[in-house]
């Protein structure tokens, strides 16, 4: 019998201005010729992975570049088997793979959820940039509050902290700059992820893995990354494996109603 050649090159593409390595790993292993690719997923939320295989005397259960969806906390899910065509020779394979947090392949969501703006009981604050604004959000469905500096940022709606961005204390009115972004990240119960960006230096008071409940304490804002003044950057997305987002219309309960969309330059009271 001929020696079985295994060659594996991996290339692993995180999401767009990720500052956080997830903690996802990819192996195989071999049993008799048969290769089999398996995925430990030991985040909380599900992750996404895409190859793109070269295959010499090996077919493949997994067409290439399809997307893959690990779901979380997850050891030794299998991703593909490799299976020789012709047994008695030799093979060889190789693959490249990207990865991204999220189910990239979701399409649905809950569109009747009612969120809660992200400040505090009484306050009123204005939206100074809002869906599809010109300076930063083209084609983009994301709000900008008005918020000074230290002010409380509550959580829209609940859910679980699967990032936290808190060391950064640099920024600049540039998309270069939003690599230093101060974030919270928390996934939802229908597997969207909500934005809470510009926190101040250590300005997060939850941490990675926290289940938050509506209107709970996060943290407070600040100016940190793409950002000319302090504010509250707010978007709910579906995350792409390729680094972008599906942007989502959000509706809030206000003082004047129980869901809106709210609109730039316009401001909104909180009565609850």
């Amino acid at each position: 019998m001929k020696k079985i050649l295994l060659i594996l090159f991996l290339f692993v593409q995180t999401f767009l201005f990720s500052q956080e390595k997830w903690n996802i790993k990819f192996y195989n292993e071999v049993n008799n010729r048969e290769i089999s690719i398996f995925a430990d997923n030991n985040e909380l939320m599900p992750m996404s992975a895409q190859f793109t295989f070269k295959l010499t005397n090996l077919t493949c259960t997994l067409p290439n570049d399809d997307i893959v969806v690990i779901p979380p906390q997850t050891k030794k899910f299998l991703i593909a088997k490799l299976i020789p065509i012709k047994p008695k020779e030799a093979n060889s394979f190789s693959y490249t793979n990207s990865y991204n947090f999220g189910n990239a392949r979701q399409e649905s969501f809950d569109d009747d959820y009612i969120y809660a703006l992200p400040f505090e009981k009484g306050k009123t604050q204005t939206i100074f940039q809002g869906y599809n604004g010109k300076f930063s959000h083209q084609n983009e469905f994301s709000l900008d509050f008005d918020l000074k500096m230290g002010s409380p940022i509550l959580a829209a709606r609940e859910g679980i902290v699967v990032e936290v961005v808190n060391n950064n204390n640099r920024s600049c009115p540039d998309i270069s700059c939003a690599k230093f972004n101060n974030r919270i990240l928390v996934m939802h119960s229908d597997g969207t992820f909500a934005d809470y960006s510009h926190l101040k230096f250590q300005g997060a008071v939850v941490k990675k893995g926290d289940l938050v409940k509506k209107d709970q304490l996060l943290g407070y804002s600040g100016s940190t990354g793409f950002a000319s003044g302090p504010h509250l950057h707010f978007a709910v997305f579906i995350n792409r494996i390729d680094g972008k987002r599906t942007f989502i219309k959000t509706k809030f309960k206000t003082s004047e109603s129980e869901a809106t969309l709210l609109e730039e330059g316009k401001s909104y009271t909180k009565n609850y």
